[in-house]
């Protein structure tokens, strides 16, 4: 297993050890908890930077990466959820884009064609992790920026979704219906 893979592969286990310091009682276990989820973000950009700088890609790698990258974000939003700092529905929109990429991504690999993450993708990781660092940090006077910026995720997470598939439409073969 290459280095970038082992990144990838910490990133899935630290998401049980972010959740279960979440739910721990001690003082400042919100910020512990950050701190875990901010070092298993910081893995997302440097396995894929490792992978490309290197040639590291490997198929494990396309396909663990971005699901790492989706369990991570999805334990953070719905621990967010629980405890009353963000709304359901936002993160009902999130999750669903990202089902709905993530099935269009299996049809295009079925048929041999690989879709690489768009700007717009990244800039919509990018706003949902510093959105979810900030939200989990429980810090009173960033709260309202922090939420300010998860919505602002919440569009760039539409708008990346419209535009993915805009752009790859003729993998769906629309006309064969």
């Amino acid at each position: 297993m290459n280095i970038a893979n082992k990144l990838t592969f910490l990133r899935i286990l630290l998401v049980p050890v972010f959740v279960i310091v979440m739910y721990m009682n001690f003082f400042e276990a919100r910020l512990v908890a950050t701190a875990i989820f901010a070092v298993a973000a910081f893995t997302d950009f440097l396995d894929g930077h490792l992978a490309r700088k290197h040639n590291l890609v490997t198929n494990f790698g396309k396909f663990a990466d971005p699901l790492a990258d989706k369990i991570l974000v999805c334990a953070a939003m719905i621990l967010l959820v629980e405890i009353g700092d963000i709304p359901a529905w936002g993160v009902i929109i999130i999750i669903s884009r990202e089902l709905a990429v993530t099935g269009f991504r299996i049809i295009a690999a079925s048929e041999n064609i690989t879709i690489a993450a768009s700007k717009l993708g990244k800039f919509k990781t990018i706003s949902q992790l510093v959105s979810l660092i900030i939200l989990l940090t429980d810090i009173t006077y960033l709260y309202k920026l922090g939420l300010y910026i998860f919505y602002f995720a919440i569009f760039a997470t539409i708008v990346s979704g419209i535009d993915y598939f805009y752009k790859n439409k003729k993998v769906l073969d629309l006309d064969n219906i």
